[in-house]
């Protein structure tokens, strides 16, 4: 059993807290259809545990808080506590540092062999299976997320515009190696092709993160919260959530040696929210509309009902213009 006494067969029933209804969720878009072109229809507002007022701030709300503290105050009062806990449980390094440990420079990156895996679940969420199998060349993945200091280097280069969380375009202090967020679909692609990368598609991401067995998270079938950055961790220990520097966690990186492939910064790749070979539950977002996101994040997304997002097979879906606080990526690259 795990830290928490949560296997992989009972995972899924496990109860996630109410979303926090004064979290100031920032992406620049006015409203959730921007984000889910069918906000107005039954079936989402179905999905929906009530209104969306229970996450969101009305634009009058969130427009009289960003007057009042300003971004800048809260990532300040963000870093000073995490400054004040330095290290938790399973955290490899501290929250906070000005020396980088992992570089400016594109990640380092890990080989995945070619050859089969079992993509997908049937224990979950409809979307998540069938279980099949996918046969993949062999090719080459960040060992890392792209962190603050990387993505700085591309947008100096570049004269890209800033993530939300910078300032006079860079990142908060000691926070160089934590995973950039607040990114769309496109800057992740972007900063994939300046790097001479690319993004990887959900099944290069999912064998990646699970290799040839089956597993249901990087490090084995039994969720811990020593080895994740996720929300279930932070609830149990009683600590203001948010990301944690790339690599935090070497005992929960893959088969093949990524790290943070659950948790930390959801991670989009290059595949749109399509529907698995076999399955015959219907969705109206299927299609060529929603880019998806993997491995979930330190952010509790119970009001979408995701459950528990660590688990590699969990799918997440956005319009690609979409970016907030728990939106990353890492890069892929052919292997010649």
């Amino acid at each position: 059993m795990s830290a928490l006494g949560l296997s992989a067969a009972g995972i899924a029933a496990v109860p996630q807290p109410a979303a926090e209804k004064d979290r100031f969720h920032h992406d620049e878009i006015d409203g959730c259809a921007s984000c889910h072109k069918d906000a107005d229809t039954p079936a989402f507002k179905k999905a929906m545990t009530t209104g969306c007022a229970e996450c969101h701030e009305s634009n009058k709300a969130k427009a009289i808080r960003v007057a009042e503290n300003g971004f800048a105050d809260i990532e300040h009062k963000a870093a000073a506590t995490s400054q004040a806990q330095s290290k938790g449980p399973g955290v490899d390094m501290p929250m906070l540092y000005d020396e980088t440990k992992i570089g400016k420079e594109p990640n380092p990156m890990v080989k995945v062999p070619q050859g089969e895996f079992t993509m997908g679940s049937n224990n979950r969420l409809p979307d998540e299976g069938p279980e099949h199998k996918v046969t993949l060349k062999s090719y080459w993945i960040d060992k890392y997320e792209v962190t603050n200091l990387q993505y700085k280097q591309f947008i100096d280069a570049t004269k890209r515009r800033s993530p939300d969380h910078f300032r006079s375009r860079t990142f908060p202090q000691g926070k160089g190696d934590h995973p950039v967020v607040y990114v769309t679909w496109h800057d992740a692609k972007a900063y994939c092709e300046w790097a001479g990368k690319r993004l990887p598609t959900d099944a290069e991401w999912e064998k990646a993160a699970r290799g040839t067995d089956g597993r249901w998270f990087p490090w084995g079938n039994d969720f811990d919260i020593n080895k994740v950055n996720s929300p279930v961790r932070w609830q149990n220990l009683k600590l203001p959530a948010g990301t944690t520097p790339a690599g935090s966690f070497p005992e929960g990186a893959s088969p093949y040696g990524a790290h943070d492939l659950s948790g930390n910064a959801w991670e989009w790749v290059d595949s749109w929210y399509t529907q698995y070979p076999g399955n015959t539950t219907p969705s109206e977002n299927y299609g060529e509309q929603y880019k998806q996101l993997k491995g979930g994040s330190w952010y509790d997304c119970s009001y979408y009902q995701c459950g528990i997002s660590a688990p590699v097979f969990n799918r997440s879906y956005f319009n690609p213009t979409v970016k907030n606080d728990s939106f990353g990526f890492r890069c892929a690259k052919d292997d010649k």
